[in-house]
Parts: structure tokens; C-alpha cells; sequence
């Protein structure tokens, strides 16, 4: 009995403190929760649809409580989000970005929503102060539980197994229709930091000085008049009029678009804002927006004037026609061959699709095609949207492409529609090789079919797999899924060696398929390397783009299917072809010296 009274005081000082603190109270209703999930959108706890209860954990990626901590979430969701019970991951690690948010929610194999708490609103809201801090809301949204999971895990050290698992039997009365009968305990965690950017003793920056030449480094290339940006950021009143977004954009990092893990694998296309950039582009937009002196102004980047994004072409190839897409409904896929013929062997080293209505194309995938057809093992490149064009120029290595002689292009168009009668035509340039053919490019596909996506699952896995039968260098990754596509991640499995990860893509974004570029030589592998994919799709409610939670998704080209197609772009590591290529037509002189 004394020592129930006395779990009962101290239970009841810890609500005192936290009352006395400006926290939410044990049965206050908590009317909105805003945060942002894993594709930067701003979301709200009407979000999470009507549940039966409400698990909000408090996390950071470095935290060791969590860390250890994450198993026991995970096997509560399982247990219990069939009950109508949804947890949720709330990232409240300062300095931490939605990618690593992200990216951890792949590292544990936790299907509930991972989401950021950028302003540190939620944990104000819940009243929650440590990581892994754990917030119960019922039916009704009421707070009914705040506290530890259990008491095994603590800083200085743990036990074999818990006493008592308080966050299980919060559940469980809250189920049964009970009143929470232990309703706020200790946490025993890591402290929950401001997310205020890094304190510096520079000085405060100003626009010509110190934001100009990052934004000039990182921004202009699309943000400028006429290009793909819908504004510009080239003066300084054009930066001021659009500070508040840029500060946003730059938080949440979709911008610039970029969507693989810094934590694995290096990219020469990473366009990503260093951590020094982001703080002094965050500093000078919360400290007034200073101009500072024109005269200090770096002189602007040049770019050039060329429409094609590969400069211009040696070759242009035009569809015959136009397409004409009606207002509303699935348009099937267009497939046709361009108007030329390749007589000789080709050798190109840049090649771009351009729809001169991008509007309306989901995507465009292009191949050679012979006598014999095409198909998988004749794919060239594509267009999809936010993606890059292939210029095998950036590599500086003496790569290109074959297109065999007698060949011809042809295009395979998937289309959407826009609401109103749409028409849309298609161009393909082609840049010939200036130097030395040394290498072909050459790539491999991971195409799974064999699979249906569950109603309600938030992280459905599609593995693929194949092994290598060549010593090759890894030149760039790319997957493609449609709307419920999550996640992916490649991963070598070199004989003997630990697995290593390619790239890991945490925060996969449908409208931003870019492709990611190896530096030549950085990424060898040997012949009998296991090269395997490993994509997450989120078929459940809380998903935006989601078109119906309730049904299951079999494979299919259409968006409201699913697909994944992961393509590896390599070259053999014996190979030197010496091809002196004649830059005017793209064909063979001879063989270079």
C-alpha cells in the first residue's frame, strides 16, 4: 500500500511539473498536430484518418534509447495497428533532415509514417521533452498517456526485460474503454534540442556578398528568366520577394531536388547545399535580408543560349504529327518509330527527349530498333519528369553510345491528361563524340512483375537481384515506380565481402526521378557481384498521392499500378575500343593509336 501511494506521489509531481511548465495535461484534447512527412508536405493529424488511438513517439536518428528502442515500436505496430492503433515516428533531431528521417524508417523496417517536427510544435503541443518520449491520444484525441515505452532501456544502463510495459497497457486500457490506470511516467532520454540553425560568430550575411554566389552555384541554372524554375533568383530583389519560400524549400531540402542518402555512395550530379550553405542562406533570410554592397557582387554565371539541355545537337530527330490527348481519362501507350535510319554503326555521346508540351508526358522511354525489334536489351535512355538528359560528356572518359547500323529510334509515351484537349510532338537531339571512343556504355535492368501490393500497407517490399557476369565500373543508378512508390535501395554483394549500399533513395519523389552518376573508377565490381534492389511502396491512407488505399496494386504500366524498373549504367573494365569517331556524322574513321 506505501508503496503504491508512493508511485502514485510521484506520478502526481511529474504532472505538477509539467503543468507548472505550460504542458498539456493527462486528458486535455488535442485539437491539431501539424508536421511534415517524408516528401516535405506540410500534414496534420486529421491526416492519420479517425483511429481508435494515437502512439506518438519522439525521436532522433542518434539517440540511443531510440535506436534501441525502435524494435519494440515496430512489433507494437504490428500487433496492434490492425486494432485501429497508428503510430507515428515524430523527428524532432536538431540539425536533422527529412532524408535521414527517412532513411532511418528504412534502416529499422518500420512501415508506420516517419514524420519532422520541424518547429518543434508537436512536442510543445504533446508536452513531450526527451527522445524516445511516447504521447497516447484516444478516440477523441485526448491525451491519455504520456511517458517511457517500458523501463527496461535506460541511459546508464538496462535490464533483461521490462517490469512493466507501460506503453502496451496505455494501449490495452485504452482499447477496453478503461481509463489509463498508469497515465504519465519518466523518461529516461536524450533531451529534445532547438532546431535553431548552428550559432556562428561570422558576420551577418548579406545578399551580394554571401547569398549570391551560393545561389549562383546551386540555383540559377533553373532559376533564371526562361528556364525550368517558375521563378527567378538572379538579383536581389528577386531573392528578397521569394526569401520565405527559399528558407522553407531549403528546410525541408526539396530543393535543389536531390533524393539520395548522404550516408551512402557519392554522386558527381549531387546538386544538395552544403550544411554551411543552408545555415548561411537560413541566417540571412531570419536576420533581414540584407542587401550589402553591389560592388562586392561576383559577376553572374554564364549559361548557355542553346534550348537543348545537352547544348546543341549535331542531330535533331522530329515525330511525324502530333499527338492529340483528349480532356480527361487513361490514354494507352504510344509507341512509334522516328522518321531516320542509321546506316552506319553511330556512336553518340549526349541525348535528349524533348516534348514540346511537358505537361502531358508521364514519361518517354526510347531504344533502338532493328529488324528484330526492340526491347529491354535496346533501351537507350528516357524522359521523366524532374530527370536529367544523358550526356555521357560529364564522365570525361571516352564513354558513349552504339546504335547499331540499320537501326531506327523508336519511342514508347505514356501521356496524361490535363483536364483540356492537349497535342503534344516530340524531338530527340543527338551529340556525336569530339574524343576518342575508349569505352561502350552498357546497363543492366532489375524488373520484378510477381508481385501485389496489400490494401493499407505503408511499406510493402519488391525485391529484385541479379548477379554479374563481368568485371564492371558503375557509372549511374535510376529507379522508376509510380505513385506508391516509397523507397529504394541498391545494394553489391561482392563474394567474400560485406554488402554494401549504392544508393539508397529514402524519400523517393514521382514528380523527380533523377538519375544518380558515379564518378568513372569510384564504383568497381567484380564478376559474380549480386546486385540487388530493394523498393518500399506505401499503399496506405496516409499517403497523398495514394489513388486507393483500399485496393490491392498489382504490377502494371499504368500509374494506377505499380512497377519498379531499377536501371545500372556500367562499362567493362577490360574494354578499350581506340575508336576515332568522326564528329560530323558520329561514325567510325578508325581505330585510334
Amino acid at each position: 500500500m506505501h508503496r503504491l501511494m508512493l508511485v502514485l506521489v510521484v506520478f502526481g509531481l511529474i504532472s505538477s511539473v509539467r503543468a507548472a511548465d505550460g504542458l498539456p495535461a493527462i486528458g486535455d484534447a488535442i485539437t491539431d498536430l501539424r508536421f511534415k512527412d517524408i516528401r516535405g508536405l506540410s500534414r496534420t493529424l486529421a491526416d492519420l484518418g479517425k483511429k481508435r488511438a494515437y502512439v506518438f513517439v519522439f525521436t532522433t536518428t542518434q539517440c540511443p534509447l531510440v535506436r534501441r528502442s525502435m524494435p519494440k515500436l515496430i512489433d507494437i505496430d504490428k500487433r496492434f495497428g490492425s486494432r485501429g492503433v497508428q503510430v507515428v515516428a515524430v523527428n524532432v533531431g536538431a540539425g536533422e533532415t527529412i532524408r535521414d528521417m527517412a532513411s532511418q524508417a528504412i534502416e529499422f523496417e518500420a512501415a508506420f509514417p516517419f514524420v519532422k517536427d520541424t518547429d518543434l510544435s508537436c512536442a510543445k503541443s504533446l508536452g513531450a521533452t526527451r527522445t524516445p518520449d511516447v504521447v497516447v491520444l484516444n478516440s477523441d484525441r485526448k491525451l491519455v498517456y504520456r511517458g517511457r515505452i517500458d523501463d527496461q532501456f535506460r541511459l546508464g544502463g538496462s535490464r533483461p526485460e521490462p517490469t512493466r510495459r507501460d506503453l502496451e497497457e496505455a494501449i490495452n486500457d485504452v482499447l477496453e474503454g478503461r481509463a489509463v490506470s498508469v497515465n504519465e511516467t519518466a523518461v529516461d532520454g536524450c533531451l529534445i534540442e532547438s532546431n535553431e540553425s548552428r550559432a556562428s560568430e561570422a558576420a551577418v550575411p548579406t545578399f551580394h556578398q554571401d547569398i549570391a554566389p551560393i545561389l549562383n552555384r546551386r540555383c540559377v541554372a533553373c532559376h533564371r528568366e526562361g528556364a525550368a524554375g517558375p521563378f527567378s533568383l538572379t538579383s536581389f530583389v528577386d531573392a528578397v520577394a521569394h526569401a520565405e519560400m527559399l528558407a522553407e524549400v531549403i528546410v525541408d531540402q526539396r530543393m535543389p531536388p536531390w533524393f539520395a542518402s548522404s550516408r551512402h555512395g557519392a554522386f558527381q550530379n549531387d546538386p544538395s547545399l552544403t550544411r554551411d550553405e543552408r545555415d548561411t542562406l537560413l541566417r540571412w533570410v531570419t536576420s533581414g535580408k540584407r542587401e550589402g554592397d553591389p560592388k562586392s557582387a561576383a559577376p553572374s554565371p554564364e549559361f548557355a543560349t542553346s534550348k537543348w539541355r545537352i547544348g546543341e545537337p549535331d542531330l535533331v530527330i522530329k515525330m511525324v504529327g502530333e499527338h492529340t490527348l483528349p480532356v480527361a481519362g487513361f490514354v494507352e501507350y504510344k509507341r512509334l518509330v522516328l522518321p531516320y535510319v542509321f546506316l552506319n554503326e553511330t556512336w553518340l555521346e549526349a541525348i535528349e527527349i524533348r516534348p514540346d508540351n511537358l505537361a502531358v508526358v508521364h514519361h518517354c522511354n526510347m531504344a533502338y530498333v532493328t529488324t528484330k525489334g526492340a526491347g529491354h536489351h535496346t533501351f537507350i535512355t528516357g524522359h521523366v519528369p524532374g530527370g536529367q538528359p544523358m550526356d555521357l560528356g560529364r564522365f570525361d572518359n571516352g564513354v558513349a553510345y552504339r546504335v547499331p547500323a540499320f537501326s531506327g529510334l523508336g519511342l514508347e509515351i505514356h501521356y496524361t491528361t490535363t483536364g483540356k484537349e492537349e497535342r503534344c510532338n516530340i524531338s530527340v537531339g543527338l551529340r556525336y563524340p569530339r574524343k576518342t571512343v575508349h569505352k561502350q556504355l552498357r546497363h543492366f535492368l532489375l524488373d520484378p512483375r510477381r508481385f501485389q501490393i496489400e490494401p493499407g500497407n505503408g511499406a510493402f517490399p519488391v525485391r529484385s537481384s541479379l548477379t554479374l557476369d563481368q568485371d564492371i565500373s558503375l557509372l549511374g543508378l535510376f529507379a522508376h515506380m509510380h505513385l506508391r512508390g516509397k523507397d529504394a535501395t541498391f545494394y553489391a554483394e561482392v563474394p567474400g565481402k560485406p554488402r554494401q549500399t549504392l544508393l539508397q533513395i529514402p524519400n523517393y519523389n514521382f514528380e523527380w526521378q533523377l538519375g544518380y552518376e558515379i564518378e568513372p573508377g569510384r564504383q568497381r565490381l567484380p564478376k559474380g557481384t549480386r546486385i540487388e534492389s530493394v523498393a518500399h511502396y506505401d499503399n496506405s491512407a496516409f499517403n497523398p498521392y495514394n489513388p486507393d488505399p483500399n485496393r490491392a496494386v498489382p504490377y502494371g504500366l499504368q500509374t494506377y499500378d505499380e512497377m519498379f524498373n531499377g536501371y545500372g549504367f556500367f562499362v567493362a573494365e577490360d574494354e578499350d575500343l581506340k575508336l576515332d569517331i568522326d564528329p560530323k556524322t558520329g561514325v567510325v574513321r578508325r581505330q585510334a593509336n
